[in-house]
């Protein structure tokens, strides 16, 4: 079975949700859950790195830009492990904002020749393998994926003896 990228059904012990506010002081604590999943899952931090980076600033970008009021809103983040691929779906009402159309920083020009923003994005374009977004019901939902396949941890040891009983 493979993710829907719709619905993004997968087994329910292979995905971890978490919900948090438009408080840029709930970013660490998503972090430390989506830590927490890649390390019970035996993915390599490298993964986890990329996957929290790519996290953090979709979310400080929702948080920082995305709302017109005061209000209180919820952003909701899915990460679901299917064989070897991460996906992260983060849902928000924010005003629309699809970072696929967002042109990405030139690096190649100094930071005083270059237009302003674009570098978040192009951060999470280097740390994921695909950005995908939507609009649907009022909401953005961006759809970030990760092979993990060449970096998840094995555990070998040199004695191919040990644990032989």
């Amino acid at each position: 079975m493979k993710i829907d990228p719709v619905t993004m059904d997968t087994p329910a012990d292979a995905t971890t949700e978490v919900a948090l506010t438009n408080d840029i002081r709930e970013l660490a604590g998503v972090a430390a859950h989506i830590d927490d999943f890649c390390a019970s899952r035996e993915l390599a931090p490298e993964i986890a790195y990329a996957v929290n980076l790519a996290i953090e600033e979709m979310l400080s970008n929702t948080i920082s830009h995305g709302y017109e009021d005061d209000e209180t809103h919820r952003i909701e983040v899915i990460v679901r492990l299917e064989e070897t691929t991460l996906a992260v779906m983060i849902v928000d009402d924010g005003k629309t904002f699809d970072p696929t159309k967002v042109k990405e920083a030139d690096v190649t020009m100094s930071p005083e020749d270059r237009e302003l923003g674009g570098l978040g994005i192009l951060l999470v374009n280097r740390m994921m393998d695909s950005v995908e977004y939507q609009r649907r019901g009022g909401c953005n939902v961006v759809i970030l994926t990760k092979d993990a396949s060449e970096h998840v941890e094995v555990s070998v040891t040199d004695d191919p003896q040990e644990g032989v009983s």
